[in-house]
């Protein structure tokens, strides 16, 4: 069995550390739960028929001696690293997992902010695995129960009869957690997942082997090529299965029936049998650290890679953060695990509940102590004086200097959005009607519109300051990931025609061509990708080539197209290395040349549309002579790699106004 935990893993430690060498190595976790069903029923099986009882106390109790004493150590090294070591933007979502997983519903919690687990979201928690042990736990809550119950009937009818209903149940507990986990897996995977109903049937169905091997024995000469072929489906499991993969589901059973498979054929027959392999000493070894390695790995990975600021692992970094969780567990076990077991700690209901508690107090202490340097972090206020934005370009030695404390803080940039979103007039990717806002003076003599994606939308801030300013009426028009093209265009990441931004933008000329205005500012993403191109130049010369044919139509109309030049872009997670490295941030800064890309389609629409569209490029507001820095004049300028704050879209106001007059 410990060889088997072995495996389990080391498949999930050498998915975390790099999912490319084992797309599926997430399917440990399912061999594990296997594991846990077999031997915990095979537990109550001998205590029912030694004492003709269960002892739901001593269950408990044995509970808390295996599982707590680790997992509180972890929890809370775990919180004192991600205080020390992680940037404040992780350490909210993180002080929040660490109370779930001390209270085991840390999997309630995933489900519930539909976090994509395979998909290993860009900021992870470093105790989000401890999903898998709260859907254990919240399984022990009810599967003693029916051994209590079991228990009570043998001593009613026949022990043979009541064999037969137990068997009964823990199969129907099988068959309708498997039929909720297929149902809910089609319907929302990533519930699915976490959802302790979707994964029970795995932890019954190691119940149900060991409700089957009380009883029978598989026949010797079946046994080695039983456990090999067991062997074989977890592997087939962990190399064929990915990411896109729709799982639990029907995907699940392959895994489980494998590792129960392993489970029945035991050691086998020959030597060279599966269970043989499994059977040898460093098999058994890791197997004795696997509770201990699951509880470390995962810290280790994420917290890695939040010092380190990188996406994932070199292979010599995956290589030091395998031998550390290694040390890890191996000092958890002969300083912890050890001692509670071999001397008896723990031992009675009295002391197991007061640990539980105490660990519970703990840890929820130590997630009210990140809570609390999270809330100081975020109290930053707008100094004029302090946070000068652009202005230092002009007034600073080193406009990109940070000398206080940034704003907006680093915790609340990704909300700095420009007022149409909270006002609900960016228009989502299946939109294909515009949801305008109206900006600026009442009984204007002017009016303006701006259109485009999200990065015309990073603009409305400075132009709702120019409006009010120069007495316009702004109106927008901003859809997520449409460039103002007639151009056909994909969505970042996706392979299908994105029709319904070429739907929204023939809707946008008509309300247009209803509103008559003076000026049309555009705007959008230089990357935007047209259908069915996939070279580079070419692609922006299409994109180029659908702007100026939306521009021809507006300049019949007599609309003056006023094109702002698309925004530097910065490295990836720049707010969170803004905060690692906070006060210098020479380390955020991007080089000139890779920030403005190869070119943005709109100044190619100016020179080949053949109307008198005007390019605003304020490039110089961002960048110095060879480098895009992240802050400028204590101001965050990106919210994300390619979207500005609303903050500096503001402050940039009076520079914008100055380059359209210049312009017009």
């Amino acid at each position: 069995m410990q060889g088997l935990r072995a495996v389990a893993v080391l498949l999930v430690l050498v998915y975390h550390l790099d999912s490319s060498y084992l797309t599926g190595g997430y399917v440990g976790v399912d061999v594990f739960f296997v594991i846990s069903g077999f031997l915990i029923t095979s537990l109550l099986l001998r205590e029912v028929r030694s004492s003709g009882r269960v002892s739901i106390s001593r269950f408990y109790i044995r509970r808390v001696r295996r599982i707590l004493p680790a997992a509180t150590l972890v929890l809370t090294a775990t919180a004192a690293a991600a205080l020390l070591l992680l940037p404040s933007t992780r350490l909210e979502q993180t002080a929040l997992e660490l109370a779930s997983s001390a209270a085991y519903i840390e999997n309630f919690v995933l489900a519930g902010q539909t976090v994509d687990y395979l998909a290993a979201e860009e900021a992870p928690s470093p105790v989000q695995h401890f999903w898998s042990l709260a859907v254990e736990e919240q399984f022990y809550l009810v599967w003693p129960l029916l051994f209590v119950g079991w228990a009570a009937l043998r001593s009613r009818i026949r022990a043979r009869r009541a064999a037969a209903v137990l068997g009964g149940a823990v199969a129907a507990v099988v068959a309708a957690s498997l039929v909720c986990s297929v149902l809910l897996t089609s319907s929302d995977p990533t519930a699915a997942y976490f959802l302790p109903w979707t994964r029970m049937w795995e932890l019954a169905a190691g119940g149900l082997l060991a409700l089957a091997l009380s009883r029978w024995s598989v026949p010797g000469p079946l046994r080695d090529p039983l456990g090999w072929a067991g062997l074989a489906a977890v592997a087939v499991a962990a190399v064929a299965y990915d990411g896109h993969t729709a799982f639990p589901g029907y995907a699940a059973a392959l895994p489980v029936l494998g590792a129960a498979a392993v489970i029945a054929a035991g050691e086998g027959r020959s030597r060279y049998s599966a269970g043989r392999l499994l059977s040898t000493r460093p098999a058994r070894l890791v197997g004795d650290l696997s509770y201990a390695l699951y509880l470390w790995h995962w810290p280790v990975v994420v917290i890695t890679l939040g010092v380190l600021n990188v996406p994932e692992l070199s292979p010599a970094q995956a290589a030091a953060v395998a031998a550390l969780s290694l040390a890890l567990a191996w000092a958890t076990k002969i300083v912890l695990e050890d001692p509670v077991r071999v001397r008896g700690l723990l031992a009675t209901g009295r002391s197991a509940a007061a640990f539980a508690l105490s660990g519970v107090l703990v840890v929820a202490g130590a997630a009210w102590g990140i809570q609390l340097h999270v809330q100081q972090v975020r109290s930053t206020e707008f100094d004029p004086q302090v946070h000068l934005g652009p202005q230092a370009l002009d007034v600073a030695d080193e406009p990109d200097a940070l000398t206080a404390p940034p704003y907006p803080s680093v915790l609340t940039a990704e909300d700095d959005l420009p007022d149409l979103y909270g006002d609900g007039c960016q228009s989502s990717e299946t939109d294909t009607e515009p949801s305008p806002c109206v900006y600026g003076a009442e009984d204007a003599d002017t009016t303006v519109a701006l259109v485009g994606d999200s990065h015309a939308a990073h603009w409305s801030p400075a132009l709702q300051e120019v409006a009010e300013e120069r007495g316009w009426e702004l109106h927008t028009f901003t859809k997520s990931s449409c460039a103002f093209t007639a151009t056909l265009l994909v969505r970042p990441g996706e392979e299908e025609p994105y029709t319904q931004c070429r739907e929204w933008t023939g809707n946008v000329l008509e309300r247009l061509r209803d509103l008559g205005p003076d000026i049309v500012f555009t705007s959008s993403r230089a990357q935007a990708a047209p259908y069915g191109i996939d070279d580079e130049e070419k692609a922006r010369e299409a994109v180029a080539e659908g702007m100026s044919e939306l521009w021809r139509k507006l300049d019949a109309m007599g609309v003056t197209v006023v094109a702002l030049r698309d925004t530097p872009t910065a490295r990836s997670r720049i707010v969170e290395c803004i905060d690692l490295h906070a006060p210098d941030t020479d380390a955020c800064v991007r080089e000139r040349d890779r920030a403005l890309g190869g070119g943005d389609p709109q100044v190619i629409a100016a020179e080949e549309s053949g109307v008198d569209a005007r390019v605003v490029d304020l490039s110089d507001r961002f960048c110095l002579d060879d480098v895009c820095p992240a802050v400028i004049g204590n101001v965050l300028v990106y919210r994300d790699s390619h979207h500005i704050t609303a903050t500096y879209s503001r402050l940039l106001s009076e520079d914008l106004a100055e380059r359209v007059e210049a312009a017009l």
